[in-house]
């Protein structure tokens, strides 16, 4: 059974935020005939919020959807169409979008509204973008793109939205949503333009994109590493879950997945709301070890998993199971301590293909118009190695930043200057 602790005051609105993925048409595979099946009766494409369970299901979490979960369940596994060296260009295949209304002669102008920089997945992602812009300019595809950082504000964004629209001046919107219901308004009014409207990362609570582009989803997220735990840990152990913010749709569907995993499984789960704030992480961890042993610790956002780690050090007890995600921090800590860990990915280089899909438009190139990408978690076996791939990289960095191929690598990256 899983024990819901109140909530502590959570922090700013950090990670990313996943919404309904729509129908698609795929051509592949055991994994493509279950998510056929599962697309012609998935919700909108991007309408986000607390859906209803199925009754059938264990999990009492409004935020869980069996049909959202089975669809991500199978496109964890999907074979994606294009080169495994450029993921950021691999997708589903499905749908396509026709460009032949977005073609256009000489360089065009961006207009980039982004939800925020706030955390270091966001930051990476940005960095990737920048170097990604400055080749399209370089090929006189993109002459520049005007960015609005709403700072984690709905109202802010909304209010960038509008400028843009009113200033007339853009060839293309591309909108990474703070909210998706708040912001849908204002999206709907940059897609009533007629100019190409690029989506990605977090949903946009309406349907009117021209390309919506992300890695698998949350429900993927959390079913990878609740997966791993509860594979790990035996029925009636103790698993303490620390997420960071409620009400944020990211982060309720990989806590609404896993917990539906550990609920099957038959874990005793008790979960905490952090705010992803190292402070309430230790005081949390360190009061939960009073009370017995833990063997696994699960958390929804990179940021939560070494705070959590130290908490184990600094009572002289060893380390259980430790979940992630695949920022250098955790990673270098899980192979330098030798805890049992496993790093869930939401895919940073998603950045750049919001941008390359826009390109590929003024290109006259077909695009999916729901660009799923491919999201691999890091396993034990791939820790070497992708810690070695990503040597003098910051403890903030992201290792699926997707930008090895970019003018700058490694130094920009390194460096972290934000453009």
């Amino acid at each position: 059974m899983t024990t819901s602790v109140p909530a502590t005051a959570a922090g700013p609105k950090k990670g990313k935020k996943v919404h309904q993925i729509g129908s698609k048409t795929t051509t592949f595979g055991v994994a493509a005939i279950v998510i056929l099946a599962l697309s012609g009766c998935a919700p909108g494409s991007n309408t986000a919020g607390a859906a209803q369970p199925d009754s059938g299901t264990p999990t009492a979490n409004s935020w869980f959807d069996q049909t959202q979960f089975d669809l991500e369940n199978a496109e964890r596994t999907a074979t994606f169409t294009g080169d495994p060296s450029t993921p950021y260009l691999q997708y589903i295949e499905g749908e396509m979008v026709d460009p032949a209304p977005f073609k256009a002669d000489g360089p065009k102008k961006v207009c980039f509204s982004n939800a925020a920089l706030s955390n270091t997945w966001r930051q990476t992602g940005w960095i990737t973008m920048n170097q990604q812009l400055k080749v399209l300019q370089g090929q006189g595809i993109i002459s520049g793109m005007e960015t609005r950082n709403a700072q984690d504000s709905d109202d802010t964004q909304v209010a960038d939205i509008d400028y843009f629209i009113k200033e007339n001046n853009c060839d293309a919107f591309i909108i990474a949503p703070n909210s998706p219901q708040a912001t849908a308004p204002a999206v709907q009014r940059a897609c009533d333009t007629g100019k190409p409207v690029i989506i990605f990362d977090r949903g946009a609570g309406t349907d009117c994109e021209t390309v919506f582009v992300h890695s698998v989803g949350g429900m993927a997220w959390g079913i990878d590493s609740a997966t791993f735990v509860a594979d790990n840990v035996a029925k009636g152990g103790r698993v303490i879950a620390l997420r960071t913010a409620p009400g944020v749709d990211v982060f309720e569907q990989r806590w609404a997945a896993a917990q539906h995993i550990f609920d099957k499984a038959g874990l005793k789960v008790t979960d905490y709301i952090t705010g992803a704030d190292p402070t309430k992480i230790k005081s949390t961890i360190t009061d939960e070890i009073a009370k017995g042993d833990i063997d696994a610790v699960w958390v929804d956002l990179a940021d939560q998993a070494v705070p959590a780690v130290e908490s184990f050090e600094d009572a002289g007890k060893d380390i259980p199971i430790v979940t992630g995600e695949d920022s250098l921090a955790y990673l270098r800590a899980w192979q330098d301590k030798g805890f049992k860990g496993f790093a869930s990915v939401y895919s940073a280089f998603q950045w750049r293909t919001a941008l390359l899909a826009t390109a590929m438009l003024f290109e006259g190139k077909p695009i999916p118009k729901d660009w799923v990408l491919p999201q691999v978690p890091v396993t034990k076996d791939d820790l070497d190695a992708v810690v070695a791939a990503n040597k003098g990289m910051p403890d903030g960095h992201y290792s699926s930043f997707g930008g090895e191929n970019l003018p700058g690598f490694p130094t920009v990256w390194q460096n972290r200057t934000m453009p």
